[in-house]
């Protein structure tokens, strides 16, 4: 599976963005879709994932409920709706697929075996 990213810009504090994710190849129904993110100086942190089959979820504590993952099975799709925007969120965003992971590892950036190549997002207070 190969991935692009895109979406990302600049946007006040308190503002939206949306960063969508296309796939080449259909994932399995073992895929997981995730997206990352990176700061300068900073590991790579997970942000959120969804199950490509049954869409089961899950988000880092840092953007609970302000960031919503969904995904667009028939497009091979995956979006990241971001409100609420904080300039700690700046960072460059990325979107990644691994398969045969449970709930436990969706979180493990070791697990992804494909990335897409980033889009920069930046929040200005």
């Amino acid at each position: 599976v190969q991935l692009q990213a895109s979406g990302g810009g600049w946007v006040q504090a308190g503002g939206s963005l949306r960063l969508s994710c296309v796939a080449s190849g259909r994932p399995s129904s073992s895929h997981v879709m995730a997206w990352f993110r990176q700061a300068p100086g900073l590991e790579r942190e997970f942000v959120a994932a969804i199950k490509w089959s049954g869409g089961s979820r899950s988000y880092a504590d840092s953007v609970g409920r302000r960031f919503t993952i969904s995904k667009d099975t028939f497009k091979n799709m995956v979006f990241l709706e971001m409100n609420s925007l904080r300039p700690e969120d700046t960072a460059v965003y990325y979107c990644a697929a691994g398969s045969g992971l449970i709930t436990s590892t969706m979180r493990d950036v070791r697990r992804y075996s494909s990335w897409g190549q980033g889009t920069q997002v930046t929040v200005s207070s």
